[in-house]
């Protein structure tokens, strides 16, 4: 499914074929979110989860409804190479210790879900319906701290708009924390991609909506930041 600011949401298609599609399109990373596991109360869905890990090759990061050191192991049992943690790592930041503890820092994923209001950048939970008031530059600092592995940065502001990357809040995060930072949210063109790899320090930018529409096939994409200088896999 996707949305545009985290509303709106529209079938985007069977994740399965889209995951066997993507691996043999070169994607060098799947990113799998529940995004309606923590709304309603309900665990990522393990057997999916599964299935799709037989049917693909390459890093495979779960998230939703992960809220225990229990949920991590079903869902890196079911074949996911790394557990995504947001609603729930707010609410019990020692979690982020305990799956690390547990599986390493690699395996530790923390989703920040960011919006710009009132002049700054704060976390939201619960899919985006619910504000914190934390300060999104504090809170990446503080996941560092607790064993986080990599952030996945989405602006809520950017995300679905396809009008580009949210380059301030992706370069603040990126250059005060010294784990991989993957942008999120708002990729609409191939420049988009240039300009937030050649101005901010993030290690990865992730899309959806125009891949999962075939907007701009990920080998295209590949290429045109090549000719551009830009080192990918």
């Amino acid at each position: 499914m996707k949305g545009v600011n985290f509303v709106d949401i529209k079938d985007a298609g069977d994740p399965i074929e889209l995951a066997k599609r993507y691996v043999q399109d070169g994607a060098d990373e799947l990113v799998f979110l529940d995004i309606t596991a923590t709304i309603e109360k309900r665990k990522t869905l393990s057997e999916l989860v599964s299935r799709i890990a037989k049917e693909i090759n390459i890093p495979f990061t779960v998230g939703g409804g992960i809220n225990s050191l229990e949920d991590a192991q079903a869902v890196i049992k079911s074949g996911a190479d790394k557990v995504s943690i947001n609603s729930s790592a707010v609410k019990n930041p020692n979690l982020i210790t305990k799956i690390a503890n547990e599986f390493g820092s690699q395996c530790v994923a923390l989703a920040i879900d960011t919006k710009f209001e009132n002049g700054e950048w704060t976390v939201f939970v619960s899919g985006g319906e619910i504000p914190t008031g934390i300060k999104t530059l504090d809170w990446a600092k503080q996941a560092e701290k607790l064993g986080a592995g990599e952030i996945l940065l989405t602006s809520m502001n950017n995300d679905g708009t396809k009008n580009g990357f949210a380059l301030d809040i992706s370069n603040e995060v990126s250059c005060a924390v010294n784990i991989p930072v993957i942008a999120s949210g708002g990729a609409g063109s191939k420049v988009h991609f240039k300009e937030v790899f050649e101005q901010t320090k993030v290690s990865a930018a992730l899309a959806a909506s125009i891949f999962h529409f075939g907007e701009i096939p990920i080998p295209q994409l590949k290429q045109y930041l090549k000719t551009e200088n830009i080192s990918v896999r």
